[in-house]
């Protein structure tokens, strides 16, 4: 009652031609509008439309009326002479309607209108043009508007454009955030300020996931040099991750320590389970796994458990680095713990066990993921075949293929590659040409490393039509004439290519002795990190790494003592990396890539001429074609099959001061050279050096030292040699105990020598022509042995009697 009564007081202080005058605008609101969506604006009477902005307002409220009519009244009212200018508000009204309507093409216009007024409106009404085009996915056209916005004055806000910036990070316009971002960061008052932590984050994984890897660095940077701005939890593994990715362990370290640092003080925020997992990664990959196994037990005494990720990270990085006792291990363990692990897991480990010779373990691997449900992919089944091939298990490797061909499933262009590689290693070029021409009828890509292979059986045999065979069975492909053109231009340059050198041993000059191949190989340059401010050692000694602060009740101890050395100076790089090359496409027949250097080069040095692939080196060299590890490789091992070792030491040298660091098929070539010159001593020195900074002897490695220490007579060493290897869960192949039988022959150890037949025959490893050979020089020593022992005993009757 009394409310109904205050109602009415209120009501009656109004003035009494306030009502009468809203009526009036409401009727001629309607009045407008009608007209408008009959006809437009060609029927309103300019003199009786008494045009203001609550009208226009109005006109651009109303419900019923389409938005083009709207626009039409606005540009009416425009050109009347007595209205003047739109207001600020006005054009923000217009422009919300447009963008709701979906009309964007209207902007453009409207904002020219707008600047010819002189009229600035709110960032607001920014911030919903720059949302609406990007959610309609012109994004040019967001950019347009923040130029325009730019010539207007007005201030590039962080709070506005957070939205923006992680809209286009998600649609994947990664290259118009950084562009947006560079504005925000660079701007010209210092009260620009960073965009919200969240936002950057997600532009820094989206550059990780994009390899944009200069606009990372550039990004994490300018980032750093803010102040105000700090990492959050997700930020630090991000960057620890990417960092690790790339291959810049120091940093990923660094930052370790600092995010461990900050934890100190801020209770939950600290190193997690993500944490750990990218670091782990980052040590594999840089190939110190041995390190990444003590972090991984270290983790889980903080607390945290390992997950799915962590197992798979270590059994790839135990498999590829042959510590293959190890990858079981935490493949069992992963199992006990409850993790199902998937194709990559079952992959990494069947692979590893292939490479260390483990043939009957790898098939019952393959086995039990067949039977536990895990659907094999293409890339399992070309592990397999390759592996059986290099195991000598050719026959059923080619089986596999067939029954794959067959069922017309898990075979792709890579599995091709490995059979018609094998088909040329055995000679069989026709069956390989016959392979490619089926593989491209199949549709897939002949790539550059099976052309490299029928090349090169061209070349060994003689078959100079092979080239033009080649390239009718491949009639419809790219690569192949571009190979050839490639070719008939590469001979002309050669032909008329004006040596600087009369020679090939100039060309790679001697500096030293072979002494200094342990300086050159193991002592690779340490890495620096600057010194914080105020401190007055800048040396790098061991005794600064153990003097180190370390914290008593720390729960990653060991990390940080590996963050610690590399903050000291004295934490070094790894001497090779455990990351595969991808198989090579050629870029075209009018690029001089090196990749296609390699291929011509491969040709020359399998045919022994060795001058015609230095005359190649150094013309691609003068060009300013950079080689790459496997060019030095290459042209190092032809030269040591030679019996060049000054040479070779000359590519050696020339391999440290321009690539770095080396593979381990550098370390394969350097003990081969080292053995054939009969220094074991170096020989093991190296490898000493090799173990000690986290490397690791593949099966090669391991029979190139026995043979070079069974040949300079230190037979018990090449046997601890081979135990270790077999501890390493290396299983030893024919060429292992063909070296082993022979030595033992040769140094009248004959027990020992029947012994590792015996050993050979009971682990299943095929005998091969060198073993009959070994086997021949072996039953003469035996039967001269016996010889010798019936001389004596008669000489012992005669001399009784």
């Amino acid at each position: 009652m009394h409310h109904h009564h205050r109602h009415a007081l209120r009501a009656s202080k109004k003035p009494p031609s306030s009502r009468p005058h809203q009526l009036a605008d409401t009727l001629l609101v309607a009045s407008i509008a009608k007209t408008l969506s009959q006809s437009g604006t060609r029927n309103l009477d300019p003199d009786a439309v008494p045009v203001t902005g609550s009208l226009l307002r109005h006109i651009l409220s109303h419900g019923s009326l389409h938005p083009s009519r709207k626009l039409e009244f606005f540009t009416w009212s425009r050109s009347l002479a007595h209205f003047g200018k739109h207001t600020a508000s006005v054009y923000s009204h217009l422009f919300w309607v447009m963008c709701r309507a979906g009309q964007l093409e209207e902007v453009r216009p409207l904002l020219r209108l707008m600047k010819e007024d002189g009229v600035v409106a709110d960032s607001w009404t920014f911030k919903l043009l720059l949302d609406a085009f990007i959610r309609s996915g012109k994004f040019d056209a967001a950019l347009e508007i923040l130029d325009h916005m730019e010539e207007l004055g007005m201030r590039l806000n962080s709070h506005m454009y957070t939205s923006v910036l992680a809209a286009l990070v998600r649609k994947g316009q990664v290259g118009l955030a950084l562009s947006i971002f560079g504005k925000l960061l660079d701007g010209s008052d210092g009260a620009v300020s960073v965009p919200s932590t969240v936002t950057c984050n997600e532009l820094l994984a989206s550059l990780r996931k994009a390899d944009m890897r200069a606009e990372f660095r550039e990004v994490f940077d300018k980032l750093r040099g803010k102040d105000g701005f700090e990492l959050d939890a997700w930020g630090y593994n991000i960057c620890i991750h990417t960092f690790g990715c790339w291959g810049d362990l120091p940093t990923s370290l660094h930052l370790f320590e600092e995010m461990k640092a900050r934890s100190s003080g801020l209770g939950s925020f600290g190193p997690d389970l993500c944490t750990y997992n990218s670091l782990i990664q980052a040590l594999c990959l840089a190939g110190k796994v041995r390190d990444a196994l003590i972090v991984w037990e270290e983790m889980k005494g903080s607390g945290h458990d390992p997950d799915a990720f962590t197992y798979r990270i270590l059994i790839q990085g135990c498999s590829k680095s042959y510590l293959i006792d190890d990858a079981a291990r935490i493949f069992d363990e992963m199992q006990y713990n409850g993790f199902r692990p998937d194709v990559i897991a079952y992959n990494s480990l069947l692979d590893g066990l292939l490479k260390a010779k483990r043939v009957n373990e790898a098939c019952q691997l393959f086995d039990k993921m067949v039977q536990d449900g895990i659907r094999a992919t293409c890339w399992t089944y070309n592990i397999l075949i390759d592996g059986l091939f290099k195991n000598g298990r050719a026959e059923g490797a080619y089986a596999i293929f067939c029954d794959l061909k067959k069922k017309g499933q898990f075979v792709d262009s890579v599995t091709y590659s490995i059979v018609a590689v094998q088909l040329c290693k055995e000679g069989l070029l026709e069956e390989a040409l016959k392979l490619v021409q089926e593989m491209e009828v199949r549709g897939f890509v002949v790539d550059l490393v099976t052309i490299t292979s029928l090349l090169i059986g061209f070349h060994k045999q003689g078959w100079w039509d092979g080239t033009e065979m080649l390239m009718k069975h491949v009639r419809d492909g790219n690569l192949v004439p571009s190979v050839l053109k490639w070719q008939a231009d590469m001979e002309a340059a050669m032909k008329h290519h004006k040596s600087k050198r009369k020679d090939c041993t100039p060309m790679f000059p001697s500096r030293g002795g072979f002494h200094e191949i342990l300086s050159l190989v193991g002592s690779p340059p340490v890495l620096q990190t600057s010194p914080k401010e105020g401190s007055e050692e800048t040396g790098t000694g061991d005794d600064k790494a153990s003097s180190a602060e370390s914290d008593d009740w720390s729960s990653s101890p060991y990390m940080d003592q590996l963050a610690s050395q590399v903050k000291s100076g004295v934490y070094s790089p790894q001497l090779f990396s455990l990351l595969k090359g991808l198989r090579v496409q050629g870029q075209g027949a009018g690029t001089l890539d090196m990749d296609m250097v390699n291929t011509f080069l491969s040709i020359f040095l399998a045919k022994g001429e060795l001058s015609l692939a230095c005359k190649l080196f150094e013309m691609f060299s003068d060009l300013g074609i950079d080689p790459t590890s496997y060019t030095y490789n290459s042209v190092m091992s032809s030269f040591v099959k030679k019996g060049y070792f000054d040479e070779a030491m000359g590519v050696l040298n020339e391999m440290g001061e321009r690539v770095c660091p080396a593979d381990i098929a550098t370390y394969n070539v350097i003990i081969q050279g080292l053995g054939k010159m009969g220094k074991a001593d170096l020989a093991s020195a190296v490898l000493d050096k090799l173990m000690k900074h986290g490397g690791y002897l593949d099966v090669v490695m391991y029979n190139t030292l026995i043979n070079a220490l069974g040949k300079a007579g230190r037979i018990d060493e090449a046997c601890k040699l081979f135990e270790q290897m077999r501890m390493s869960g290396i299983s030893p192949d024919v060429v292992t105990f063909n070296t082993l039988i022979e030595v033992h022959s040769k140094a009248g150890r004959l027990k020992d020598a029947y012994k590792f037949l015996k050993m050979m025959l009971d682990a299943g490893v095929s005998p091969n022509h060198v073993t009959d050979t070994t086997l021949d020089f072996l039953g003469r020593e035996i039967e001269k042995l016996r010889y010798q022992k019936a001389s004596m005993v008669r000489m012992d009757r005669d001399d009784s009697g």
